[in-house]
């Protein structure tokens, strides 16, 4: 059987224990979490962006997944186009800035690259984070709690409840989020159905006006002909009042109003030079010469 001679063996050598689990070291694990690509398992690049979801990708990668779909992973298909992520406002760190002197591709995890601009916290997974959907911006989940107001910390954008994203959160924290991404997407369903109402009805509106123009149009003619029965009557009119008169619109002069009038002459007004008017038929120096008009002169009929 052999262990003679003199050997004295240990108890692992004669008996076959079962291996401990390797452990995780949680620091790293932490670090690859926060700041690698969710697709492509790559140090995150700039923009970043962020799903329904709380995962956090490099919008260059999510894109070229989203193009051929059959590199999109399990977990991210419930990312449809780019309508389902957010950009995100991060706060640079400016110690990680200091010690970017690292080889490329690697993990520092003493510090985070980005951090909360109200507590200044790290954003490394020591602390939960989270993010506004509304305006894209990210802090603390201590400083949303603490600071207890439906402003944005940072952009002081005002955000409901359902806006609030939890950034990388654990098993219940991804079921609260489903229930939030489902309201989201059935909101702006809503949205999109109103902008098509208000549309139709606008075109409608615009068809059934007799005179085809819109109404626009016919509340310009309707003021005019009020500020030409004025100009008719005698009453002084300012440039000042037809401006304020007419609030749409690019007319705002006495003399563009009489012209628009049907029954306006070149001959008959009394702003008009001679040789202006002489450029025109109705013109009385015009209407006696047997040659041509000058402006339409042609030798071969004189």
């Amino acid at each position: 059987m052999g262990c003679d001679g003199g050997t004295i063996p240990r108890r692992d050598e004669l008996v076959r224990v079962k291996k401990k689990p390797e452990a995780k070291d949680k620091d790293a694990e932490l670090a690859f979490k926060w700041r690698c690509c969710t697709i492509t398992q790559e140090i995150l690049q700039r923009p970043i962006v962020v799903c329904h979801l709380g995962k956090l990708y490099s919008k260059m990668s999510l894109i070229e997944a989203l193009l051929d779909r059959s590199t999109l992973p399990e977990a991210c298909k419930h990312i449809r186009s780019l309508k389902d992520v957010k950009d995100l406002k991060l706060t640079p760190n400016p110690e990680f800035a200091k010690n970017e002197d690292k080889k490329e591709g690697s993990l520092d995890s003493r510090s985070a690259p980005y951090l909360c601009p109200v507590l200044g916290l790290e954003m490394s997974g020591k602390f939960r984070f989270v993010a506004i959907w509304s305006c894209g911006c990210v802090f603390s989940e201590r400083a949303l709690k603490e600071i207890n107001t439906k402003n944005c910390h940072k952009c002081t954008k005002p955000f409901e409840d359902d806006d609030v994203v939890i950034i990388n959160g654990n098993e219940e924290d991804l079921q609260l989020m489903k229930v939030r991404m489902e309201k989201r997407r059935q909101q702006n369903k809503k949205n999109k159905e109103k902008k098509v109402i208000i549309k139709q009805e606008t075109e409608d509106t615009n068809a059934n006006e007799p005179s085809g123009s819109g109404i626009k149009r016919t509340a310009i003619v309707s003021k005019c002909d009020d500020v030409s029965k004025k100009l008719k009557s005698g009453n002084d009119v300012s440039h000042s009042k037809i401006g304020n008169m007419i609030s749409v619109g690019k007319v705002t002069k006495a003399e563009e109003l009489r012209k628009m009038k049907p029954d306006y002459s070149v001959a008959k007004d009394k702003h008009a030079s001679n040789v202006y008017k002489s450029l025109f038929t109705s013109h009385q120096s015009e209407k006696d010469q047997d040659r041509a008009h000058w402006v339409t002169y042609n030798p071969f009929y004189n």
